[in-house]
């Protein structure tokens, strides 16, 4: 009997990881990744920064030739129609396809802005996105940004270094102020300033004008480009025909990436996933560890017996700054700066034990590693938290 082999649903970094693990251990079997998306397996962090400021069009994950070389087929502007767990096949574009395995790496879109006129806001997830938003920039004198996570600072810092006046607008007085803490938060205001980009925090849109955006305060702030960044939601409507276990809209799996589907797996944003290390799920959106879940899907696919328990973790580019960050993501107790004399920072974040639980870096690449190393141990920071 022919081995069906594996079919990935998504061309993300967990989907390629995913084909990429079972393909190493698995080396004769099928391997099918089907995407919705029409561009060829393509880099997501590079389009808020260098490809948005037209420095860079190489964003490909690999050249298809890597593909080639691993037998491994890909098939584009493909959304899944259908999928039949016991029958074990797909439908996608109008074909079906059988499996053996399967692993649902359908990541996550943007979440609209719900606001009156929020669909002309630009959104910035996909290749297409970033092309839009790019050649809008080319033209655009003014720019207002909604929404200050990571993707919206790193966005308004590279319009604004092409010389677009840009404002970052946010509910919150600093960026990220409650997920990390004010002190934090000054310092990412200040890397943000420091590329030309005004931060007006405490601050909530009413409206998207045809060349504006009226705030709920009645300030009116001129536009020619509006980009929402406003968060993403897990595309798991795949998940949820078959009856997979869901939380949150998330496809609940262990260690393993197994959902509760004998055969079908979840990695990347659309997975609630088991951390070894944690000892607890988490939910995470992060390119590393997408990838890294990714690999244990298809190594445990595969027959092999692989589990995620690595520190989550991501690297953001703000103008020319990297900060760097690791943490299990769910909470602190206590945190503390840490000024360095290169204009480089740490915050250690600690529970209620005392243990490290976060680490937050800027020209700071030493505590990076240790703070990964502390988190993992559950040992305290190498300082007083007072």
């Amino acid at each position: 009997m022919t081995d069906p082999g594996l079919i990935v649903v998504g061309s993300g970094p967990a989907g390629v990881a995913a084909a990429d693990a079972y393909r190493a251990r698995r080396p004769d079997a099928p391997v099918r990744i089907i995407s919705a998306d029409g561009s060829h397996p393509y880099m997501r962090p590079p389009l808020s920064k260098d490809y948005l400021r037209g420095e860079t069009d190489d964003v490909g994950m690999h050249p298809p030739k890597w593909f080639r070389e691993r037998d491994i087929e890909v098939v584009l502007a493909a959304p899944v129609d259908h999928v039949d767990a016991r029958e074990r096949v797909v439908r996608a574009g109008g074909v079906t396809y059988h499996y053996g395995s399967l692993v649902l790496a359908t990541g996550a879109s943007p979440a609209p802005l719900p606001v009156p006129g929020g669909e002309r806001a630009l959104q910035l997830r996909s290749l297409d996105d970033a092309e839009t938003l790019r050649g809008a920039a080319r033209s655009a004198a003014t720019a207002v940004v909604i929404g200050a996570g990571f993707i919206g600072c790193e966005a308004a810092a590279s319009l604004a270094m092409q010389g677009v006046s840009v404002t970052l607008v946010a509910p919150d007085d600093l960026p990220q102020e409650k997920r990390l803490g004010a002190e934090a938060g000054r310092r990412l205001r200040e890397l943000v300033e420091k590329t030309g980009a005004r931060y007006l925090g405490g601050a909530k849109v009413d409206s998207v004008q045809a060349d504006s955006v009226r705030l709920d305060d009645g300030t009116t702030l001129p536009a020619d480009l509006v980009l929402a960044a406003t968060g993403v939601h897990p595309n798991s409507a795949v998940a949820s025909a078959l009856g997979l276990t869901l939380d949150d809209s998330r496809v609940v799996v262990d260690e393993h990436m197994s959902t509760s589907v004998d055969g079908i797996y979840a990695a990347g944003d659309v997975a609630f996933a088991f951390n070894g290390g944690a000892g607890r799920r988490l939910a995470v959106e992060h390119w590393q560890d997408a990838e890294d879940q990714g690999g244990v899907a298809g190594a445990a696919a595969a027959g092999d017996d692989a589990t995620w328990s690595g520190v989550p973790g991501f690297w953001t580019t703000i103008g020319d700054a990297d900060v760097k960050y690791h943490a299990w993501g769910d909470g602190y107790e206590r945190s503390k700066m840490v000024e360095h004399g290169d204009d480089g920072f740490t915050v250690w974040y600690t529970a209620g034990d005392g243990a490290t639980v976060g680490v937050l870096t800027y020209n700071a690449d030493d505590d990076y590693d240790r703070g990964e190393e502390l988190i993992t141990a559950g040992e305290p920071p190498p300082v007083e938290m007072s």
